[in-house]
């Protein structure tokens, strides 16, 4: 098992990593959007917030040597279930490759953002 870190992407801002290497596999940690250079949460709407948290699981990909098609499993958090078919539009941009998806409103995310995004990708 391998620990995975990139500066592209927001550092931890708990006891976790950015993600796990375990064979062919990544496990990438939610990423929310922040941005890695100024440490600010990205905009006050969802599809600024989506596109950030897209950015950021994008940047541990390529980490990895991996890209979006790599993806094999996403879970998505939303504070507010009315944003779906918003962060939809955005988060279809970087999936193409429409991985298997779990997407569920919760009541708060960290830093009071708006959506939260994790992957499980595969090296092929």
């Amino acid at each position: 098992m391998k620990t995975l870190e990139t500066k592209k992407a927001p550092a931890a801002i708990g006891p976790y990593s950015q993600a796990k290497v375990v064979g062919n596999f990544v496990f990438a940690s939610g990423q929310i959007p922040v941005d890695p250079a100024t440490g600010e949460v990205a905009g006050d709407k969802i599809e600024t917030q989506a596109e950030q948290s897209c950015k950021n699981v994008g940047a541990i990909l390529e980490e990895a040597g991996l890209t979006f098609d790599n993806v094999v499993k996403t879970t998505c958090f939303l504070a507010d279930m009315a944003d779906f078919a918003a962060f939809n539009a955005v988060y279809e941009k970087y999936f193409t490759s429409k991985p298997a998806r779990s997407c569920v409103a919760v009541k708060q995310l960290p830093k009071n953002v708006l959506c939260e995004v994790e992957a499980i990708a595969v090296a092929e």
